[in-house]
């Protein structure tokens, strides 16, 4: 019988490691068990993952689909060689798009792709996938992971999954229910999160701080800060949807303020939003260095508001409420008006003074 070294040697010369791909999904099989939650049926490694959903008290079962990358945030892991929280992004970027709609997260899938594998750095990622996983109760179901000599610089590798997840149809969220008179509540972010990153490598080197630079206004380094995780808002969000009415959501990612909160605004209404809450460090750096307004910052960036809910009026002092003694805090930043002719947008932000 011919060894698998003499079968793989052709592919090896031509830049593919089969036995680093080995070698790598024996390291994260025990990665993926701590993941695995009711209604995973396979171990990983075969053609295709297997999940059984529990669908008992549903009506109308529904899935939700969601797919997202990291961006250009990649960028800045492979320049300061920190390669641990980049995988928490990836899951949050799709995590918080489907309990956006009520539902909650059923499981994950994610392709990592280089030029040359490098077996301890992937390890780092997919860690940092399974953290994501853990963090937002859903299974790493599987993936894939590909090698593609050329393709890639040395040293860089691209990160995409997506994620399914499950409501009942009643308990869908999609904005419909939103009315004159409720009220926004934010969630305060991370930081950066994972959007805007083209424009803070440019500010970044416009600036001239390295990784292991103290970053201005804080006592962390700019690695520290600029690849700071983003928030999961899964366990809070389905924690209050047990006890309360969400009549709508947002998850603050490309597009900010004025392109993501109206898709989840009815006709005839607009958010007004009191710019009142505390700005993190770096989006008041990003807009002193990049020499930005406000406004520009909103279109771009969370500006420290992660993600909104739209509640009633008469709910908001218990959620908030709820929120702190989940540790998760947020404050109420604006409320649902009538909308005039002379409104030009479905956002309306009031900024003090000061600003």
């Amino acid at each position: 019988m011919v060894k698998i070294k003499e079968r793989s040697k052709a592919y090896t010369e031509a830049g593919v490691d089969i036995d680093a791909g080995e070698e790598l999904v024996s390291r994260i099989k025990k990665l993926v068990k701590t993941t695995h939650v009711p209604g995973v049926v396979s171990e990983i490694g075969g053609f295709g993952g297997l999940f059984k959903p529990d669908l008992s008290g549903m009506g109308e079962p529904l899935l939700v689909a969601s797919t997202d990358g990291v961006g250009t945030k990649l960028k800045l892991a492979f320049q300061f060689n920190k390669h641990d929280s980049v995988g928490i992004d990836l899951v949050a970027m799709s995590v918080n798009d489907i309990v956006v709609q009520g539902a909650r997260p059923l499981f994950f899938l994610d392709y990592f792709a280089t030029g040359k594998l490098d077996v301890d750095v992937a390890e780092q990622v997919i860690a940092g996938i399974a953290e994501g996983c853990r963090q937002s109760g859903c299974a790493l179901l599987g993936g894939e992971t590909a090698e593609m000599p050329d393709m890639y610089a040395p040293g860089e590798y691209d990160l995409a999954g997506f994620c399914v997840g499950l409501v009942d149809n009643a308990a869908a969220v999609d904005g419909s229910a939103v009315s004159m008179g409720d009220v926004l509540i934010g969630l305060h972010s991370s930081g950066l999160h994972s959007n805007g990153y083209s424009l803070v490598r440019k500010i970044l080197q416009k600036s001239g701080l390295n990784g292991d630079d103290i970053f201005p206004g804080t006592e962390s380094s700019v690695k520290d800060v600029l690849l700071a995780p983003t928030i999961i808002y899964v366990e809070a969000v389905r924690n209050l949807m047990r006890d309360f009415t969400i009549k709508g959501m947002v998850h603050i990612t490309g597009g900010g303020f004025y392109l993501n909160i109206p898709r989840i605004l009815p006709h005839g209404v607009v958010a007004r939003i009191e710019f009142n809450w505390p700005i993190p460090p770096v989006f008041h750096w990003l807009r002193q260095t990049g020499e930005l307004t406000w406004p520009e910052m909103l279109q771009i960036f969370n500006c420290g508001i992660g993600y909104i809910l739209v509640v009633s009026n008469d709910d908001h002092s218990d959620i908030l409420n709820r929120l702190a003694g989940l540790g998760v805090s947020g404050q109420v930043i604006g409320q649902i008006r009538p909308r005039k002719e002379t409104d030009p947008e479905k956002v309306d932000i009031v900024f003090p003074e000061h600003y």
